[in-house]
């Protein structure tokens, strides 16, 4: 068990954002848009999978969890508050958000399916998400150039999901979901991820006007696909997550640790989860 506390980010996200700002760069900025831009629908999803699986496990499993579920979601709760507050600047700008519309309706499509489905899906993002966090800790630089406060949100976010990354896996096991299922499900949102985020990005540089230019796709290549870089980075950590004593937990979060503890006066705490 984890105990997880919710803090309130202490940034000016009244201060318009302007559309290429992490350090100008077009296709950073809008990739890093883009996956703002899935957070609100996606994080309410997270909440009410996980509070679904406490509610369906057995009375006598559900002590042991439903600490850590209350700080997940209070966690969760802010996360979408403050991308909601992001993603509102992106608006004004003229971003369009198809991706939220589009997994809104999926979402909707699939609320009749299992709980275990649902946990087992949450348990896969927030692998994802915890694995991405930490790839950003190792490479700061692709935040290089934005302002700082737009540089602590992101590293806030990156580090309270390397906090929470087993809250979703321990409640499916809890409730007796198979290793088939984890797995499907893994290949399942690895792929309507990749494709949502994908779809978003290139909307996105449309809209800015640089969809066609040569340094945009030069960005994302060294971005995404360098040595260590997003994708091809992630690769092992990914492969991890199908090994059937794979834990959350086995994963360093020791850079996240460190950076909360190093910023503290980026936040406060407005609640931690007790018994």
């Amino acid at each position: 068990m984890t105990d997880l506390v919710v803090r309130r980010l202490m940034v000016d996200l009244v201060e318009p954002i302007p559309a290429r700002w992490n350090g100008g760069d077009a296709f950073r900025s809008a990739l890093f848009n883009a996956l703002s831009m899935s957070f609100p629908v996606g994080e309410q999803y997270f909440m009410d999978s996980v509070r679904a699986g406490l509610k369906a496990l057995p009375e006598e499993k559900k002590p042991a969890l439903a600490t850590e579920v209350q700080g997940f979601v209070g966690q969760e709760a802010t996360h979408r508050r403050i991308h909601a507050l992001f993603n509102g600047h992106l608006e004004k700008l003229g971003f369009t958000n198809t991706l939220e519309r589009r997994a809104a309706k999926r979402m909707r499509d699939n609320a009749h399916l299992d709980v275990r489905i649902h946990v087992a899906a949450t348990a896969a993002t927030e692998h994802l998400t915890a694995m991405f966090a930490e790839w950003m800790f190792r490479h700061p630089d692709a935040l290089q150039g934005a302002e700082p406060r737009l540089q602590t949100l992101w590293m806030w976010h990156a580090a309270e999901e390397a906090e929470h990354c087993s809250t979703a896996f321990d409640v499916y096991r809890a409730l007796g979901g198979t290793e088939q299922w984890r797995l499907r499900l893994l290949r399942y949102i690895t792929l309507t991820f990749a494709m949502d985020i994908t779809r978003q990005t290139v909307r996105n540089l449309w809209h800015d006007g640089s969809l066609f230019q040569w340094s945009t796709w030069k960005s994302a290549f060294r971005l995404l696909f360098a040595k260590d870089g997003m994708v091809r980075g992630n690769a092992a950590a990914w492969r991890a997550y199908k090994a059937p004593t794979f834990h959350p937990r086995q994963q360093d979060t020791t850079r996240a640790v460190q950076w909360l503890q190093d910023n503290t006066t980026q936040f406060t705490v407005v609640g931690q989860a007790t018994p």
